[in-house]
C-alpha cells in the first residue's frame, strides 16, 4: 500500500512520476471507479469519511429491523484490500484547490492528476431545513438506526400510555415520498407491525398503527409504468397502507405534520421524498442544477478541467434530453467508463466515445413475497418478480458473507415471520450527528446557498 506522507506535498519529499489518482467518495461510483484503476500503472488514493461501502438499496430493511447494519456494510479497505497501487484515507474533504490541483481536508493537501468526485447525495428538504429534526431520511447507516429507534420505540411508548387519542398518535407513522425508498418502507413497516410485532405486547395491538404514504406525484413511484404501479398501490392498500397520492406535505411539527389542509397527529414521520447533491459544486464553483448536481460534459468531467471527473448523485448528464436518476446502476457504468478514459489518456488515445448509460431496468420490492420488475420488454408483479429482485440485489451485495447473511436472514424471516435486529440503541451519537447536519442545512439556508 503507498504510504500517506508519499503522496503528500512537502518541500523535503519528491513527487512521484507515477500519476495520483485521486477519488472522494467510496459508494458505488467511487468504489467501482477504484477498483477499475486497481491494474493500471497509477497510485490511486480512496477518500471518505466512513469506512465502509454501504449498499444503500437495503437500508430500508435495517430501519425496519429486517438486516442488521453488518449485513449491508462492508469496510472499504477489505474491498480494496488486494489492490497494491490503491490506499484508503478516513477523512472528510472540505474542499478542492483546483488552480493547485489539491484535495483539502481539515489539516492536510493532497495533490492529484486526476480528480474523481463521487460524492453522492443527501436528504432534500425543499428549503425547510427545519423538518429534518422531525422527519429523519434515509441515506446512511446512521438514519436507519435512527428510524428503526424511532419505530421501536413508538411501540413501547404506546404500550405503557393509558390514553387512547396519544396511543393513536403515538402509533400513527408518515412517510413523505412514493417513490421506490417510501414504497419498500411501507411494505416493511406493515409487514413489521402486522406479523413481528403483534404478540410482543401486552396492552396494544400493534397491527392496528396506521402507515400513511404521501407521494406529490399524481401516482407512487412514477419511474415504473402506470400498470405496475396500480398494482403495487393495490398491494399496498391491501397490507394497510394508506396512500394520498397527489397532495403534499406543507408542515412538519414535533406532534403533528399538515397534508395538504389536512392536519393529522404523529410523532413519526420518515423522509423518503427527495435528495440533493453533496456540495462538491461549491468546492468546484461549478455550474449546478437546483438539485446542486454538477454539470458535466459528455465524457462526465468539467469544462476547462479535463482531469476532474464527476459521477454519480453529484453529476448532472443528461440522456436523451433527460437527467440520468440517481441510482446505482448509473453510478456503477459512471464508474467504469471514467477509468476507461484514464486508461485510454495513459495510452495515448484521446478518442473515447461519450459516456453512454444502458438502463438495464428498475426493480423494487413491496413486502412480504411482491415485487416489481421493469426490465426491458418484461413488465410484471408478484413472486416471482420478488425473488428477482432478492437475487439481483444480493448479487451485487459486496462480501461473500453479506450474501450468505442477508440470503438466510431473508429465509429466517419468510417462513418464521420474525425480524432479529428489533434493538433500540441509546444512539446519542446518532443524535448528534443529526442535530449538527440540521444546523449546518439552516446556516446553508440563512446564506442563501440553498
Amino acid at each position: 500500500m503507498v504510504s500517506t506522507t508519499q503522496i503528500t506535498n512537502t518541500p523535503n519529499q519528491a513527487v512521484s512520476t507515477v500519476p495520483h489518482v485521486i477519488v472522494i467518495g467510496g459508494g458505488f461510483g467511487g468504489l467501482q471507479a477504484a477498483k477499475a484503476l486497481g491494474k493500471l500503472a497509477v497510485r490511486v488514493m480512496v477518500i471518505d469519511k466512513q469506512n465502509s461501502h454501504v449498499f444503500q438499496p437495503m437500508l430500508y430493511q435495517v430501519a425496519t429491523a429486517g438486516l442488521s447494519p453488518a449485513d449491508i456494510a462492508t469496510p472499504i479497505r477489505h474491498i480494496l484490500r488486494k489492490q497494491h497501487n490503491t490506499e484508503v484515507v478516513m477523512e472528510q474533504v472540505t474542499g478542492i484547490d483546483m488552480q493547485e490541483q489539491r484535495v483539502l481536508m481539515h489539516n492536510q493537501a493532497l495533490h492529484y492528476d486526476y480528480l474523481i468526485i463521487a460524492t453522492g447525495a443527501s436528504n432534500n428538504y425543499f428549503h425547510h431545513p427545519e423538518w429534518q429534526q422531525h422527519a429523519p431520511g434515509l441515506k446512511s447507516l446512521a438514519d436507519a438506526l435512527e428510524i428503526r429507534r424511532t419505530i421501536l420505540n413508538a411501540f413501547e411508548a404506546a404500550e405503557r400510555e393509558p390514553d387512547e387519542e396519544k396511543r393513536r398518535e403515538l402509533l400513527t407513522f408518515v412517510l413523505v415520498g412514493g417513490g421506490p425508498t417510501g414504497v419498500e418502507l411501507a411494505g416493511a413497516l406493515a409487514e413489521l407491525v402486522q406479523y413481528t410485532l403483534r404478540r410482543d405486547f401486552q396492552h396494544i395491538r400493534p397491527e392496528i398503527a396506521r402507515i400513511v404514504l404521501v407521494e406529490g406525484e399524481s401516482r407512487i413511484i412514477p419511474t415504473f409504468p402506470a400498470s405496475l404501479t396500480s398494482k403495487a398501490r393495490r398491494k399496498l392498500q391491501e397490507m394497510g397502507v394508506e396512500i394520498r397520492s397527489g397532495v403534499h406535505v406543507e408542515e412538519i411539527h414535533e406532534d403533528y405534520v399538515m397534508i395538504g389542509d389536512q392536519k393529522l397527529a404523529t410523532r413519526n414521520v420518515i423522509w423518503t421524498a427527495g435528495v440533493k447533491a453533496s456540495p462538491a459544486g461549491q468546492w468546484l464553483h461549478a455550474q449546478v442544477d437546483h438539485d446542486g448536481r454538477v454539470k458535466v460534459q459528455p465524457d462526465l468531467t468539467l469544462p476547462d478541467h479535463q482531469n476532474v471527473f464527476v459521477i454519480g448523485d453529484t453529476a448532472l448528464v443528461m440522456q436523451n434530453g433527460k437527467p440520468l436518476p440517481g441510482v446505482a446502476p448509473v453510478a456503477l457504468q459512471e464508474g467504469r467508463y471514467v477509468a476507461k478514459v484514464i486508461a485510454d489518456r495513459l495510452a495515448g488515445r484521446t478518442n473515447t466515445p461519450a459516456f453512454h448509460y444502458y438502463d438495464k431496468g428498475m426493480l423494487a420490492t413491496v413486502g412480504r413475497s411482491f415485487g416489481i420488475v421493469d426490465v426491458g420488454p418484461f413488465h410484471f408483479t408478484g413472486l416471482f418478480a420478488w425473488i428477482f429482485w432478492l437475487f439481483v440485489h444480493i448479487f451485487f451485495l459486496i462480501g461473500f458473507r453479506n450474501r450468505i447473511a442477508v440470503l438466510f436472514q431473508y429465509a429466517w424471516e419468510y417462513f418464521t415471520y420474525q425480524r432479529g435486529a428489533r434493538i433500540i440503541l441509546a444512539t446519542d451519537d446518532i443524535r448528534s450527528a443529526r442535530s449538527s447536519t440540521s444546523a449546518r442545512e439552516r446556516r446553508r439556508h440563512k446564506a442563501g446557498t440553498r
